[in-house]
Protein backbone atom coordinates (compact mmCIF):
# COMPACT_ATOMS: atom_id res chain seq x y z
CA UNK A 1 0.00 0.00 0.00
CA UNK A 2 1.16 3.89 -1.12
CA UNK A 3 2.04 5.19 2.13
CA UNK A 4 0.55 8.80 2.74
CA UNK A 5 2.76 11.66 2.80
CA UNK A 6 1.88 14.30 5.52
CA UNK A 7 3.57 17.71 5.70
CA UNK A 8 4.25 19.57 9.24
CA UNK A 9 1.74 23.11 9.35
CA UNK A 10 3.21 26.36 9.05
CA UNK A 11 5.77 26.97 11.90
CA UNK A 12 9.24 27.77 12.72
CA UNK A 13 11.66 25.60 11.66
CA UNK A 14 15.13 25.30 12.71
CA UNK A 15 18.03 25.98 10.52
CA UNK A 16 19.08 22.30 8.81
CA UNK A 17 22.53 23.59 7.73
CA UNK A 18 22.64 24.92 11.33
CA UNK A 19 26.21 23.58 12.96
CA UNK A 20 24.43 21.13 15.73
CA UNK A 21 24.32 18.93 12.97
CA UNK A 22 27.91 18.62 12.38
CA UNK A 23 29.38 17.74 15.10
CA UNK A 24 29.23 17.54 19.26
CA UNK A 25 28.76 20.32 21.46
CA UNK A 26 32.10 21.11 23.34
CA UNK A 27 30.79 23.88 25.27
CA UNK A 28 32.68 24.52 28.33
CA UNK A 29 30.10 23.04 31.10
CA UNK A 30 32.04 24.28 34.18
CA UNK A 31 30.28 27.22 35.49
CA UNK A 32 33.06 29.89 37.64
CA UNK A 33 30.05 30.82 40.13
CA UNK A 34 27.22 27.81 40.08
CA UNK A 35 28.48 24.99 42.25
CA UNK A 36 25.62 22.88 41.10
CA UNK A 37 27.84 22.90 37.10
CA UNK A 38 30.75 21.09 39.51
CA UNK A 39 31.23 17.54 39.96
CA UNK A 40 31.94 16.74 43.37
CA UNK A 41 36.00 16.74 42.65
CA UNK A 42 35.73 20.08 41.50
CA UNK A 43 33.93 20.94 44.36
CA UNK A 44 36.36 19.84 47.10
CA UNK A 45 39.21 21.40 44.75
CA UNK A 46 37.48 24.94 44.79
CA UNK A 47 36.89 24.80 48.18
CA UNK A 48 40.64 23.47 48.93
CA UNK A 49 41.29 26.90 47.18
CA UNK A 50 39.90 28.87 49.44
CA UNK A 51 40.97 27.05 52.59
CA UNK A 52 37.93 24.97 53.24
CA UNK A 53 39.16 21.43 54.26
CA UNK A 54 38.05 18.71 51.98
CA UNK A 55 35.61 17.17 55.06
CA UNK A 56 33.93 20.51 55.26
CA UNK A 57 33.87 20.21 51.31
CA UNK A 58 32.60 16.92 51.66
CA UNK A 59 29.58 18.27 54.18
CA UNK A 60 28.39 20.70 51.74
CA UNK A 61 28.04 18.71 48.74
CA UNK A 62 25.96 16.21 50.73
CA UNK A 63 23.97 18.66 52.16
CA UNK A 64 23.16 20.00 48.36
CA UNK A 65 23.16 16.87 46.33
CA UNK A 66 22.28 14.86 48.90
CA UNK A 67 19.56 16.21 51.50
CA UNK A 68 18.74 18.76 48.33
CA UNK A 69 19.40 21.71 50.56
CA UNK A 70 19.92 24.79 48.26
CA UNK A 71 21.09 26.19 51.13
CA UNK A 72 24.32 24.44 51.42
CA UNK A 73 26.30 26.99 53.65
CA UNK A 74 24.08 26.44 56.84
CA UNK A 75 24.61 22.57 56.68
CA UNK A 76 24.55 21.19 60.53
CA UNK A 77 27.94 19.83 60.44
CA UNK A 78 29.95 23.18 59.06
CA UNK A 79 31.60 24.96 61.41
CA UNK A 80 31.10 28.48 62.00
CA UNK A 81 33.99 30.11 60.28
CA UNK A 82 33.56 28.23 57.28
CA UNK A 83 29.80 28.83 56.71
CA UNK A 84 30.95 32.45 56.97
CA UNK A 85 33.73 32.20 54.40
CA UNK A 86 31.36 29.87 52.28
CA UNK A 87 28.78 32.49 52.57
CA UNK A 88 31.14 35.22 51.41
CA UNK A 89 32.04 33.67 48.51
CA UNK A 90 30.19 34.38 45.25
CA UNK A 91 29.04 30.89 44.55
CA UNK A 92 25.06 31.15 43.86
CA UNK A 93 23.18 28.79 42.66
CA UNK A 94 20.73 29.50 39.80
CA UNK A 95 17.89 27.42 40.40
CA UNK A 96 14.82 28.26 38.10
CA UNK A 97 11.33 29.05 39.30
CA UNK A 98 8.11 27.53 38.14
CA UNK A 99 6.77 29.41 35.72
CA UNK A 100 3.25 26.67 35.71
CA UNK A 101 2.96 23.57 36.56
CA UNK A 102 0.13 21.01 35.67
CA UNK A 103 -1.06 17.85 36.28
CA UNK A 104 -2.34 14.97 34.34
CA UNK A 105 -6.51 14.35 35.04
CA UNK A 106 -5.36 10.64 36.61
CA UNK A 107 -2.61 11.94 38.39
CA UNK A 108 0.15 10.27 37.03
CA UNK A 109 2.09 12.82 35.23
CA UNK A 110 2.72 16.41 36.22
CA UNK A 111 4.60 18.91 33.65
CA UNK A 112 6.64 21.78 35.45
CA UNK A 113 7.69 24.90 32.87
CA UNK A 114 10.76 26.09 34.57
CA UNK A 115 12.17 29.95 34.57
CA UNK A 116 16.09 29.68 34.43
CA UNK A 117 18.39 32.60 35.01
CA UNK A 118 18.15 34.19 31.40
CA UNK A 119 14.55 33.89 31.58
CA UNK A 120 14.98 30.84 29.11
CA UNK A 121 12.12 28.27 29.35
CA UNK A 122 12.42 24.21 29.56
CA UNK A 123 9.92 21.80 30.29
CA UNK A 124 10.30 18.79 32.90
CA UNK A 125 7.83 15.92 33.47
CA UNK A 126 7.57 14.08 36.65
CA UNK A 127 5.90 10.54 35.52
CA UNK A 128 4.25 7.98 38.23
CA UNK A 129 4.34 4.25 37.30
CA UNK A 130 3.58 1.40 39.56
CA UNK A 131 6.29 1.56 42.23
CA UNK A 132 8.39 4.04 41.09
CA UNK A 133 8.74 7.63 39.63
CA UNK A 134 10.59 8.94 36.67
CA UNK A 135 12.03 12.80 35.65
CA UNK A 136 12.02 13.22 32.29
CA UNK A 137 15.11 16.23 31.62
CA UNK A 138 15.36 18.60 28.97
CA UNK A 139 18.67 19.09 27.67
CA UNK A 140 18.66 21.85 25.52
CA UNK A 141 16.11 25.26 25.21
CA UNK A 142 14.54 24.12 21.96
CA UNK A 143 16.10 21.45 19.03
CA UNK A 144 17.90 21.97 15.96
CA UNK A 145 17.22 18.65 14.61
CA UNK A 146 14.03 19.37 13.27
CA UNK A 147 11.97 16.01 14.21
CA UNK A 148 8.22 17.03 12.70
CA UNK A 149 6.22 15.32 14.78
CA UNK A 150 7.86 16.63 17.62
CA UNK A 151 6.89 19.91 19.33
CA UNK A 152 10.73 20.53 20.35
CA UNK A 153 11.69 20.26 16.77
CA UNK A 154 9.18 22.63 15.26
CA UNK A 155 9.88 24.86 17.83
CA UNK A 156 13.87 25.49 16.45
CA UNK A 157 17.01 25.95 18.22
CA UNK A 158 17.49 28.55 21.31
CA UNK A 159 20.58 27.30 23.23
CA UNK A 160 22.33 24.61 25.23
CA UNK A 161 21.68 23.98 28.69
CA UNK A 162 24.57 23.93 31.13
CA UNK A 163 25.24 21.51 33.31
CA UNK A 164 23.30 22.48 35.86
CA UNK A 165 20.14 23.13 34.51
CA UNK A 166 20.21 19.59 33.59
CA UNK A 167 20.76 18.85 37.21
CA UNK A 168 18.62 21.70 38.65
CA UNK A 169 15.63 19.63 36.66
CA UNK A 170 16.14 16.38 38.96
CA UNK A 171 16.65 18.22 42.38
CA UNK A 172 13.14 20.01 41.49
CA UNK A 173 11.49 16.88 41.28
CA UNK A 174 13.70 15.10 43.62
CA UNK A 175 12.46 17.78 46.10
CA UNK A 176 8.82 17.20 44.98
CA UNK A 177 8.54 14.12 45.25
CA UNK A 178 10.59 14.21 48.66
CA UNK A 179 7.69 16.17 50.05
CA UNK A 180 5.73 13.44 49.50
CA UNK A 181 7.60 11.07 50.73
CA UNK A 182 8.92 9.57 47.47
CA UNK A 183 12.20 9.82 45.73
CA UNK A 184 13.02 9.58 41.98
CA UNK A 185 14.36 6.45 40.96
CA UNK A 186 14.70 6.28 37.06
CA UNK A 187 15.47 9.43 35.13
CA UNK A 188 15.27 9.79 31.17
CA UNK A 189 16.60 12.06 29.10
CA UNK A 190 13.82 12.67 26.57
CA UNK A 191 12.20 15.90 27.04
CA UNK A 192 13.09 18.79 25.06
CA UNK A 193 16.63 18.79 22.69
CA UNK A 194 19.25 16.20 21.79
CA UNK A 195 21.15 15.01 24.52
CA UNK A 196 24.08 14.22 22.47
CA UNK A 197 24.13 17.27 20.14
CA UNK A 198 24.71 18.55 23.92
CA UNK A 199 27.26 16.11 25.02
CA UNK A 200 29.44 17.47 27.33
CA UNK A 201 27.10 18.97 29.49
CA UNK A 202 24.88 16.18 29.62
CA UNK A 203 27.45 14.01 30.54
CA UNK A 204 28.91 16.02 33.27
CA UNK A 205 25.19 16.77 34.72
CA UNK A 206 24.79 12.27 34.79
CA UNK A 207 28.26 12.05 36.36
CA UNK A 208 26.60 14.64 39.15
CA UNK A 209 23.80 12.60 39.42
CA UNK A 210 25.05 9.29 39.88
CA UNK A 211 27.72 10.19 42.38
CA UNK A 212 27.39 7.83 45.15
CA UNK A 213 27.89 10.69 47.85
CA UNK A 214 24.96 12.97 46.07
CA UNK A 215 21.56 11.61 45.00
CA UNK A 216 23.55 8.36 43.82
CA UNK A 217 20.80 7.79 40.91
CA UNK A 218 21.92 4.00 39.49
CA UNK A 219 23.32 4.42 35.78
CA UNK A 220 21.23 1.69 34.65
CA UNK A 221 18.26 3.88 35.94
CA UNK A 222 19.05 6.41 33.69
CA UNK A 223 17.99 6.45 29.57
CA UNK A 224 19.19 8.95 26.89
CA UNK A 225 17.34 8.99 23.75
CA UNK A 226 19.29 10.32 20.88
CA UNK A 227 18.09 10.57 17.19
CA UNK A 228 21.22 9.33 16.10
CA UNK A 229 23.96 11.13 15.93
CA UNK A 230 26.66 8.98 15.14
CA UNK A 231 29.71 10.57 16.69
CA UNK A 232 28.15 11.04 20.22
CA UNK A 233 26.71 6.92 19.90
CA UNK A 234 30.58 5.84 18.96
CA UNK A 235 31.94 8.16 22.03
CA UNK A 236 29.65 7.01 24.50
CA UNK A 237 30.85 3.53 23.57
CA UNK A 238 33.88 4.27 23.53
CA UNK A 239 34.10 6.40 27.48
CA UNK A 240 32.09 3.41 28.80
CA UNK A 241 28.85 5.17 29.47
CA UNK A 242 26.81 2.86 31.55
CA UNK A 243 23.26 5.12 30.89
CA UNK A 244 20.85 3.11 28.36
CA UNK A 245 20.90 4.10 25.22
CA UNK A 246 17.03 4.57 23.01
CA UNK A 247 17.50 5.75 19.37
CA UNK A 248 14.62 7.20 17.85
CA UNK A 249 13.95 5.26 13.92
CA UNK A 250 10.75 5.92 13.11
CA UNK A 251 11.46 5.24 9.69
CA UNK A 252 13.44 1.57 7.92
CA UNK A 253 14.47 3.54 4.71
CA UNK A 254 16.68 6.48 4.24
CA UNK A 255 14.00 8.50 2.48
CA UNK A 256 11.40 7.35 4.91
CA UNK A 257 12.97 8.29 8.08
CA UNK A 258 14.23 11.33 6.90
CA UNK A 259 11.31 13.10 5.82
CA UNK A 260 10.39 12.16 9.66
CA UNK A 261 13.72 12.83 11.10
CA UNK A 262 15.82 15.37 9.04
CA UNK A 263 19.17 14.21 10.82
CA UNK A 264 18.92 11.11 8.96
CA UNK A 265 20.48 12.85 6.14
CA UNK A 266 23.62 13.56 7.81
CA UNK A 267 24.05 10.02 9.08
CA UNK A 268 22.15 7.39 7.02
CA UNK A 269 20.32 3.94 8.38
CA UNK A 270 23.76 2.06 7.41
CA UNK A 271 25.90 4.17 9.40
CA UNK A 272 24.03 4.14 12.26
CA UNK A 273 22.91 0.60 12.81
CA UNK A 274 26.86 0.14 12.32
CA UNK A 275 27.16 2.04 14.93
CA UNK A 276 24.83 0.61 17.11
CA UNK A 277 26.65 -2.27 16.45
CA UNK A 278 29.77 -1.45 17.50
CA UNK A 279 28.03 0.02 20.94
CA UNK A 280 26.51 -3.20 21.81
CA UNK A 281 29.55 -5.11 20.72
CA UNK A 282 31.89 -2.54 22.90
CA UNK A 283 29.37 -2.47 26.15
CA UNK A 284 27.19 -5.66 26.03
CA UNK A 285 24.07 -3.36 26.54
CA UNK A 286 20.87 -3.55 24.13
CA UNK A 287 19.36 -0.59 22.32
CA UNK A 288 16.30 0.39 22.98
CA UNK A 289 15.07 1.45 19.31
CA UNK A 290 12.12 3.97 19.53
CA UNK A 291 9.12 3.78 16.83
CA UNK A 292 6.59 6.19 16.47
CA UNK A 293 3.48 5.06 14.70
CA UNK A 294 1.49 6.99 12.65
CA UNK A 295 -1.74 6.23 10.79
CA UNK A 296 -0.71 5.45 7.72
CA UNK A 297 2.42 6.73 7.25
CA UNK A 298 5.19 3.95 9.27
CA UNK A 299 2.19 1.32 11.46
CA UNK A 300 1.75 -1.16 8.42
CA UNK A 301 3.01 -4.84 8.44
CA UNK A 302 5.23 -4.37 5.29
CA UNK A 303 7.17 -1.51 7.08
CA UNK A 304 7.27 -3.87 10.36
CA UNK A 305 8.73 -6.91 8.54
CA UNK A 306 11.12 -3.71 7.06
CA UNK A 307 11.71 -2.77 10.16
CA UNK A 308 12.57 -6.57 11.58
CA UNK A 309 15.28 -6.91 9.26
CA UNK A 310 16.88 -3.91 9.94
CA UNK A 311 17.07 -4.86 13.29
CA UNK A 312 18.01 -8.68 12.50
CA UNK A 313 21.58 -8.26 13.62
CA UNK A 314 21.18 -6.06 16.82
CA UNK A 315 20.38 -6.89 20.55
CA UNK A 316 17.70 -4.93 19.88
CA UNK A 317 13.87 -3.98 22.23
CA UNK A 318 11.53 -1.53 20.22
CA UNK A 319 9.51 1.21 21.87
CA UNK A 320 6.35 1.24 20.45
CA UNK A 321 4.81 5.00 20.58
CA UNK A 322 1.36 6.02 18.75
CA UNK A 323 1.64 9.46 17.92
CA UNK A 324 1.12 12.10 20.26
CA UNK A 325 -0.68 15.01 18.81
CA UNK A 326 1.62 18.63 18.51
CA UNK A 327 0.15 22.11 16.85
CA UNK A 328 2.60 21.76 14.14
CA UNK A 329 2.07 18.60 12.42
CA UNK A 330 -1.15 17.09 10.90
CA UNK A 331 -0.89 13.35 11.31
CA UNK A 332 -2.92 11.13 13.40
CA UNK A 333 -1.56 8.09 15.68
CA UNK A 334 -1.85 5.24 14.88
CA UNK A 335 -5.02 2.60 15.77
CA UNK A 336 -4.89 -0.09 18.36
CA UNK A 337 -5.43 -2.44 15.74
CA UNK A 338 -2.17 -1.51 13.75
CA UNK A 339 0.05 -0.99 16.86
CA UNK A 340 -0.94 -5.24 17.86
CA UNK A 341 -0.26 -5.88 14.30
CA UNK A 342 3.05 -4.37 14.07
CA UNK A 343 4.17 -5.69 17.44
CA UNK A 344 3.06 -9.11 16.02
CA UNK A 345 5.04 -9.16 13.09
CA UNK A 346 8.67 -8.22 15.35
CA UNK A 347 8.10 -10.73 17.60
CA UNK A 348 7.50 -12.98 14.53
CA UNK A 349 10.88 -12.37 13.39
CA UNK A 350 11.91 -12.57 17.32
CA UNK A 351 12.25 -8.77 18.29
CA UNK A 352 10.97 -8.06 21.71
CA UNK A 353 9.01 -4.56 22.08
CA UNK A 354 6.90 -2.53 24.49
CA UNK A 355 4.15 -0.12 23.16
CA UNK A 356 4.58 3.07 25.47
CA UNK A 357 1.97 3.58 28.33
CA UNK A 358 0.76 7.03 27.28
CA UNK A 359 0.89 9.52 30.09
CA UNK A 360 0.08 13.35 30.63
CA UNK A 361 -1.03 13.82 26.72
CA UNK A 362 -4.09 15.91 28.39
CA UNK A 363 -1.15 18.20 29.65
CA UNK A 364 0.99 17.76 26.18
CA UNK A 365 3.32 15.93 28.58
CA UNK A 366 4.30 12.97 26.45
CA UNK A 367 6.42 12.37 23.88
CA UNK A 368 7.17 14.69 21.65
CA UNK A 369 4.79 17.23 23.16
CA UNK A 370 7.05 19.59 25.10
CA UNK A 371 7.74 22.83 23.57
CA UNK A 372 8.68 24.74 26.83
CA UNK A 373 6.55 28.01 25.67
CA UNK A 374 7.61 31.45 26.77
CA UNK A 375 4.35 32.57 28.01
Amino acid sequence: MEKRLLKPVACTRPNPTLSPMASISMLDCSSATDPLDWTRTEWIERFQAEGIKRVHAETAWGELHRRLNPAWQSAPGLPENVRATAGALRWRIALPSVARAMESADGSTRKFLLRLSDGEMVETVLMRFSGRSTACLSTQAGCAMGCVFCATGQSGFRRHLRAAEIVTQAIHVARTLAGEGERVRNIVLMGQGEPLHNYEATMRALEILTDERGMALAAERITLSTVGLVPGIRRMAEEGRRCSLAVSLHGATDEERAALVPVAKRWPLAELMKACGDYTALTGRKIFFEWTLIDGVNDSPHTAHALARLLADQRAHVNLIPLNPTAGFGGDPAGSGSVRQFQLVLRGHGIPSTVRQRRGIDIAAGCGQLAGARS
